[in-house]
């Protein structure tokens, strides 16, 4: 059975996640999606999902499956997947809509540490829906709107048509320092196109290598932007001075030029999540390492690591070894210091 493609959809009070989710139920693109939605009202869920009140499956307008579950994220997607197994037609995907205070870490890790889950199903992306009018505000107060970024592997940067152009940069330039790996899609009323967001394979490992040309790039108006034909701006950058946001939240762009020595990174990277988990929301990385003709790739989410060799260095490739951190308070000298002691 092919693992069923999963996307987490998050983002902040308003930001316009239900609209995204009705264009994808109602759009006539001839899938089926499965849909877990949390219809407890906006109430902070940690450790464990709770999806509704009946334990219904039913079809929605287009052919598309909605289930309204009460209960733990595992059991509603084994329950899922007994249906899935026995269904005549069955369903393509499944979109889980987090309420708009939910922390997307604990439903990210669920597919990384239930066997059953990780068999059946493979995350394929957290797509965070951003409100362009007022996430400025809501990151000065709101540790949830940062977390939801800072786990994004994409944006949706709503409601574009509110703000000026500065705005809109200036929001671009604080969503990336939140976040330096997530592609950013610009959207009015989340009419943003759905294959450009769904089935995207963000937190595959083996497509993890397809996000390289944004790989490290900084943001709009920082130091070391590359300008490129995908670059949505006038051509200049535009930076802004007048004042300094001091988030919690960050990312910490790490590359090293001599090969690594495997035990010596596995050793770092294991010992860091240890001590510091809790802490690191989201880390991506592609490693050379001494005497291996293929890249290592890997990915954390809080404490949990994975890791894999991926195709062989090509010689277009810049044969080097990246890494992003994203998280809580992080001593960026100590991260690079450790990173490079890992040099073979």
């Amino acid at each position: 059975m092919t693992p069923i493609p999963v996307t987490v959809l998050t983002g902040y009070l308003g930001a316009g996640k239900t609209t995204l989710l009705n264009r994808i139920l109602s759009e006539d693109h001839g899938k089926r999606y499965a849909v877990i939605v949390n219809e407890f009202g906006e109430i902070g869920i940690d450790n464990d999902l709770v999806v509704g009140a009946d334990e219904e499956v039913f079809e929605m307008n287009n052919g598309c499956v909605c289930c309204t579950v009460r209960g733990d994220l595992i059991r509603v997607l084994q329950g899922l997947m007994k249906r899935q197994a026995s269904a005549a037609r069955g369903f393509d995907a499944i979109i889980i809509e987090t309420t708009g205070l939910a922390d997307p870490g604990p439903v990210a890790q669920t597919f990384f540490v239930d066997d059953d889950v990780k068999a059946k199903t493979r995350l394929d992306s957290v797509t965070t829906v951003v409100d362009a009018k007022h996430i400025l505000g809501a990151l000065g107060h709101s540790r949830e709107a940062r977390e939801q970024i800072a786990f994004a592997d994409q944006i949706v940067l709503n409601k574009t048509d509110l703000v000026s152009p500065e705005e809109l940069a200036e929001v671009e330039v604080r969503l990336r320092r939140l976040n330096p790996l997530a592609s950013i899609h610009r959207a009015q009323r989340s009419n943003v196109a759905l294959d450009a967001v769904l089935g995207r394979g963000g937190f595959d490992l083996a497509r993890i290598t397809a996000l390289e040309p944004e790989f490290l790039n900084p943001a709009h108006g920082q130091p070391g932007h590359v300008h490129d034909d995908h670059c949505d701006h006038d051509g200049h950058d535009h930076e802004h001075h007048d004042h300094v946001h001091d988030d919690d939240i960050k990312g910490v762009a790490l590359r090293v030029g001599r090969p690594l020595d495997a035990n010596k990174v596995s050793r770092w990277l294991n010992e860091l999540l240890a001590a510091k988990g809790p802490d690191i929301l989201r880390a991506k990385g592609i490693l050379d390492v001494a005497g291996e003709d293929r890249r290592l790739v890997f990915q954390a989410v809080h404490m949990i690591l994975e890791g894999d060799f991926q195709r062989p260095w090509s010689d277009k490739d810049a044969r080097e070894s990246r890494m992003v951190f994203i998280g809580r308070d992080l001593d960026e000298a100590a991260l690079r210091s450790g990173f490079e002691a890992c040099q073979a």
